[in-house]
């Protein structure tokens, strides 16, 4: 980490960022609900993914900054690719549970057309969250968002993180596809990734 800056820590943002997320408990429940016919949005069931149908997408927020690496890194350098997003903190013990899965999904598929990124949020000393990556093996990169400036970028109503940990697909053309609001298991970030890696580009 030697030669980066670190970010000054924006008091108002942070609040508001707090704000926006659920966090009680590192909260890692899955969503429930039914489905919106009219906008192709399906709510999860019993810890399912939220998906969005193809032609029925928001646009991810073009979130950017700097990697806990030092590397300026932004959602857009990876259009073309599918993107799946992990927001954690070494501070989250879901997260920690998580982070093996998310890196042997990551070791399976990054040489077919996918890209994970992570967003560390709320570790206010880079350093933690340098350690969670080494303990845990993880080698794709992570954007160092303490204030959570980069997660409060997704449009609300739409498949918008709203705990910590989420998982966020992001398809070829930079849309919205799926979410899943708890702590993953390898086959669950398969379940959501592989029916937006099999489809074709628009």
């Amino acid at each position: 980490m030697s030669g980066t800056t670190r970010p000054r820590l924006r008091p108002a943002a942070a609040v508001a960022a707090a704000a926006a997320l659920v966090l009680t408990g590192c909260s890692s429940s899955g969503s429930s609900g039914s489905g919106d016919a009219q906008t192709g949005f399906i709510v999860g069931k019993g810890g399912a993914p939220d998906t969005a149908a193809a032609g029925h997408r928001k646009d991810a927020p073009d979130i950017s900054g700097t990697t806990l690496e030092g590397t300026k890194v932004a959602l857009s350098d990876y259009r073309g690719k599918v993107v799946v997003l992990n927001i954690w903190g070494s501070w989250c013990n879901p997260c920690r549970a998580e982070a093996p899965n998310l890196q042997s999904v990551w070791d399976t598929y990054k040489d077919q057309g996918v890209q994970f990124l992570g967003i560390n949020t709320r570790d206010i000393d880079p350093a933690n969250a340098v350690r969670f990556e080494q303990e845990k093996g993880v080698t794709f990169p992570s954007l160092y968002d303490p204030d959570g400036t980069q997660i409060l970028k997704f449009p609300k109503g739409s498949l918008n993180p709203q705990s910590i940990p989420t998982t966020l697909v992001i398809d070829r053309d930079g849309k919205l596809a799926a979410r899943a609001m708890r702590a993953l298991e390898a086959e669950d970030i398969e379940t959501m990734l592989k029916p937006v890696l099999a489809e074709q580009k628009s």
